[in-house]
């Protein structure tokens, strides 16, 4: 494999002071990188700047002086800037991109790290990007997924994701550039269809193992419900393009593990607060974050039928998310569709 050079005191600019936007903002900066932090939420950006600490997201972990912060992406991302990486929720994706093509620098590459599907389009967020930016240079596109709590990241939990590029150097530049030492590990890929895929559709099924918790059911049900989840996350990616394997990689099973067992997971206590009853908006305000789990569900439906693939699973959780069905019918049903062959999609 060809040596990379370290890559140090770089430029970076993080679109998204989110939980998971702060966290990667703090990673870099320890990296020794000088790294500006933008949002369009004013008042946050002011308290960032006023006390160097996300209060709103992640309120017990300072931030390094190395970060500033910024509510203008023409502040934000300057002709020094080497890398961005996007870090915003899915449905603010298109609007941020429009306005980045004004100021992106020829030399800068980017990360998009937000995991998440066009509700209405069914498009990952590289596929955006690139539409958006099909006529501008720029240097290249990544994306980072993989099992990836931010509270844990920046707790120094040890952690490990995965970048992905049709291009293998740029690749393995986004390695270089996040890894840790001893705590955030990254792996490299060339099958960016799939981990976005797979770092997508994880959150989906996450609300349905919130509900099943919810609910009161046992590992039994949760591990019925994850197994056969999979199941359909590869199915929809088989029929995009994408390779089979992946699903059984970091972005896919070691994602969804994460994401689908812990109270840290926006997308599992959206599924808690179901069970309870709560409506949709309820349960999305207590969170207080994107949940993006809830738009992919019916990027997942409009997938699943623009590729003729079987998706009882994500097709019952769309009806309990849009359509206000009752949990326990649809796991009833569930339980009450025809026998068949375990590994026969119909």
């Amino acid at each position: 494999m060809e040596e990379q050079e370290p890559q140090t005191g770089l430029n970076i600019t993080v679109l998204g002071a989110g939980s998971w936007g702060t966290a990667l903002a703090h990673l870099l900066s320890e990296k020794g990188h000088s790294v500006t932090l933008w949002d369009r939420d004013t008042q946050l950006i002011d308290q960032i700047r006023s006390y160097h600490i996300n209060t709103k997201y992640l309120p017990e972990v300072p931030l390094p002086a190395n970060v500033s912060a910024s509510s203008s992406i023409r502040d934000a991302v300057t002709p020094r800037t080497d890398w961005v990486v996007i870090a915003v929720a899915s449905a603010g994706i298109r609007s941020v991109v429009d306005e980045l093509r004004q100021h992106l620098p020829p030399a800068a590459a980017i990360i998009s790290a937000t995991k998440g599907l066009e509700g209405d389009t069914g498009f990952t967020m590289s596929e955006v990007i690139n539409m958006l930016l099909h006529d501008v240079s720029y240097g290249g596109l990544v994306v980072l997924s993989g099992p990836n709590l931010a509270l844990e990241v920046v707790r120094r939990v040890p952690t490990v994701a995965v970048s992905a590029s049709d291009d293998i150097v740029l690749a393995r530049r986004a390695q270089d550039l996040l890894t840790l030492r001893r705590s955030f590990r990254v792996y490299t890929h060339t099958d960016v269809k799939g981990v976005e895929l797979g770092g997508a559709l994880k959150n989906v099924l996450a609300i349905a193992a919130g509900i099943s918790d919810g609910l009161g059911f046992g590992d039994n049900t949760k591990a019925a419900l994850l197994t056969r989840g999979l199941m359909e996350m590869t199915q929809i990616g088989l029929a995009a393009g994408a390779k089979a394997l992946t699903f059984l990689g970091l972005a896919g099973v070691g994602d969804l593990m994460a994401t689908a067992n812990s109270r840290l997971s926006r997308n599992y206590r959206v599924g808690v607060g179901i069970a309870q009853r709560k409506p949709l908006t309820h349960a999305l305000r207590d969170v207080g974050q994107a949940a993006e789990g809830v738009p992919t569900s019916a990027a997942a439906r409009l997938l699943a039928r623009r590729h003729s693939v079987q998706t009882p699973l994500f097709d019952t959780l769309y009806e309990v998310l849009y359509h206000e069905k009752s949990p326990i019918v649809a796991v009833d049903e569930l339980m009450g569709r025809p026998s068949k062959d375990e590994f026969v999609n119909d």
